[in-house]
């Protein structure tokens, strides 16, 4: 060990004696715990929780991970091979996850003892990815090809809406969430939009103030309002039910912020830097934003979510992993 290197060492022990004397300590940094998918280059992408486990899509290699908050991994093959798994979401009555298989045009459902069904979508261009539960009972996906939000009931009946004044080559819905209006909210990746679609399958659209900014994850905060990120502007976006949008920049250039999660309790928001490697917290009444190194180099971290031990479980698209990060 260097000299640098054992001063500081020594400084920062000094200094938490001096805060412990004083009555105070300063708060602890975020940890980062990462666990290893058996599978070899998996490029695990979205994540849900049901009870006390996590669930993920495996895009490479067609699973749906399962993984214990000890950190052990089970995975399941889809029935369609080379299905590409992409956007996964937890039943409302936490008796199954239901998924987009991106490659072969299909929605799947996977009970949590393994047994999967598939169901077609009639639409060879439809390129589905991002899945929620929604208000009204049924599960919303977006059709990143077909320029569609559809809908599939718990039979599998599935119906597409049009998104309006886009074309396939420019609007692209990508992620999906149920907002505090009752309503499905969507980002347009090419759109450069935010979209809004009624249960009855009414659709608006708001433009993002920043050009090309590529919106891509978004959620429902606890503050009535919904926020989303900006893939390539670099920014993380609120917007009130009735449209208003207010863009807030992260501190890392070129961070490329992915999924968005609420944390325990509604106090915060959690977001993935893909290229920034960094796992950022917005706390709700806080304008800044922290940032936390994941410690995998270039581990690409994609999708996040509250996980079963209520802290922020995410996959790490290239790191080959999912992660928790407790305070």
């Amino acid at each position: 060990m260097s000299i640098h290197r054992r001063l500081a060492l020594h400084l920062v022990a000094v200094l938490s004696c001096c805060a412990a004397a004083a009555g105070f300590l300063p708060a602890q940094s975020p940890q980062i715990h990462e666990y290893p998918i058996p599978t070899a280059n998996t490029q695990p992408e979205d994540i849900t929780h049901i009870f006390s486990y996590a669930y993920f899509t495996e895009s490479a290699v067609a699973k749906i991970g399962k993984i214990y908050a000890t950190g052990s991994v089970q995975e399941f093959a889809t029935p369609t091979p080379n299905s590409r798994p992409a956007g996964i979401a937890a039943a409302p009555d936490n008796s199954a996850v239901w998924f987009t298989e991106a490659r072969v045009n299909k929605i799947g459902k996977m009970t949590t003892d393994g047994a999967m069904t598939e169901f077609p979508i009639n639409n060879i261009y439809a390129d589905p990815i991002g899945i929620t539960a929604g208000p009204d009972g049924n599960f919303w996906f977006t059709e990143f090809g077909g320029n569609n939000i559809g809908r599939i009931t718990p039979d599998g009946t599935i119906t597409e809406f049009p998104v309006p004044g886009v074309g396939p080559a420019t609007g692209n819905p990508e992620l999906i969430t149920t907002g505090p209006d009752g309503n499905l909210w969507f980002t347009l990746y090419n759109g450069n939009s935010i979209g809004r679609i009624t249960p009855g399958g009414t659709v608006t659209t708001f433009p993002v103030p920043t050009p090309d900014s590529h919106p891509q994850g978004i959620v429902a905060g606890s503050d009535g309002n919904l926020w989303f990120t900006e893939h390539t502007g670099n920014k993380i976006g609120r917007i009130t039910p009735t449209g208003t949008i207010v863009e807030l920049a992260i501190p890392t250039p070129n961070s490329v912020p992915d999924g968005i999660a609420l944390g325990l309790n509604g106090s915060a928001l959690w977001f993935c830097e893909v290229q920034g490697n960094k796992i950022g917290n917005i706390t709700f009444g806080t304008p800044a934003i922290t940032e936390t190194p994941i410690p995998t180099q270039n581990s690409a971290p994609v999708r996040i979510v509250l996980g079963p031990d209520g802290t922020p479980w995410f996959t790490q698209f290239n790191g080959n992993k999912i992660a928790s990060i407790s305070q």
